[in-house]
C-alpha cells in the first residue's frame, strides 16, 4: 500500500474517532441507570410543582426508552397520571418526536462510523498498516480535546446561549421552549442538561486523552 493512501486512511480515522466517542458517551447516558443516579446528585432541583424523584424516575424512563425504541408518538400519548391526564401535552409530544428523529439519524451516523473504524482495524492488520491506523486514532483523541476546549469555552461563556446554539441547530424556532409547568421542564431542568455535558464531555476527554497519548509512537 502506498504512505500516500496509508495518510489518507489515517485521516479517516481521525474524523470519525470523535464521532465514535461522543456518541458513545451519549449512548451510555440513555439507560435508566443513569437517572437513577442523576436524580440522586446532590444539589438536583426540586420540582417546584410537586414530583417526587421517585415520579420522576416513573416518568422519565418510558420518555427516554420511548428515544432508543422503535415504537410511534403512541408509546407517549398513551402515558397518563394517576388521574387519567396525559403526562405530556401536543407541544411536548410534537417535541419529543423531533428529538426521536435526530437522535436516531445520530445513532445511525455512529454505527455507521463503527463500522467503517472496525473495517478499516481489519484491514490494517491484515495488510500491515497498523502504524498508520494507530496514528489516526491518536490524532482523532488530539482532534477530540480541541473540540471539547473550543465548545467548552462557549459553554462556560454562557450555557443558555451555548443551549440554544445546540438546539437551534437540529430545531426549528422555538419548538423546543416550554412553561415550567410543562412535564418536560419538571422531568428534564437545566441541571440536568448541564449535567448531561458535562458527563459527555469528561467521558469525551478522559478517552481523547488515552488515546493521545497511549497511542504515542514507540520510541525506535
Amino acid at each position: 500500500m502506498s504512505p500516500l493512501l496509508k495518510s489518507g486512511l489515517a485521516w479517516v480515522v481521525t474524523l470519525l474517532a470523535p464521532i465514535a466517542i461522543l456518541m458513545l458517551g451519549v449512548r451510555l447516558l440513555l439507560t435508566p441507570a443513569f437517572l437513577q443516579v442523576e436524580y440522586r446528585m446532590p444539589g438536583f432541583p426540586a420540582d417546584s410543582y410537586g414530583f417526587t424523584m421517585e415520579e420522576r424516575i416513573r416518568w422519565a424512563t418510558p420518555s427516554l426508552e420511548y428515544l432508543i425504541n422503535d415504537q410511534g408518538i403512541g408509546y407517549l400519548a398513551e402515558l397518563t397520571f394517576d388521574k387519567g391526564t396525559p403526562i405530556y401535552n401536543a407541544r411536548e409530544l410534537a417535541h419529543m418526536q423531533d428529538v426521536k428523529k435526530v437522535l436516531q439519524t445520530l445513532l445511525k451516523v455512529w454505527d455507521g462510523a463503527l463500522i467503517v473504524l472496525a473495517a478499516l482495524g481489519i484491514w490494517a492488520w491484515r495488510g500491515n498498516w497498523l502504524d498508520s491506523y494507530r496514528s489516526g486514532w491518536r490524532h482523532g483523541g488530539l482532534l477530540m480535546i480541541a473540540l471539547l476546549l473550543a465548545f467548552a469555552v462557549f459553554a462556560l461563556t454562557s450555557f443558555w446561549e451555548f443551549f440554544t446554539w445546540f438546539h437551534s441547530m437540529f430545531f426549528s424556532g422555538d419548538s423546543w421552549l416550554f412553561a415550567y409547568s410543562d412535564t418536560l421542564i419538571r422531568l428534564f431542568p437545566v441541571r440536568f442538561w448541564e449535567d448531561c455535558f458535562v458527563y459527555i464531555g469528561a467521558f469525551s476527554l478522559i478517552v481523547g486523552l488515552a488515546l493521545a497519548f497511549g497511542l504515542k509512537p514507540k520510541p525506535k
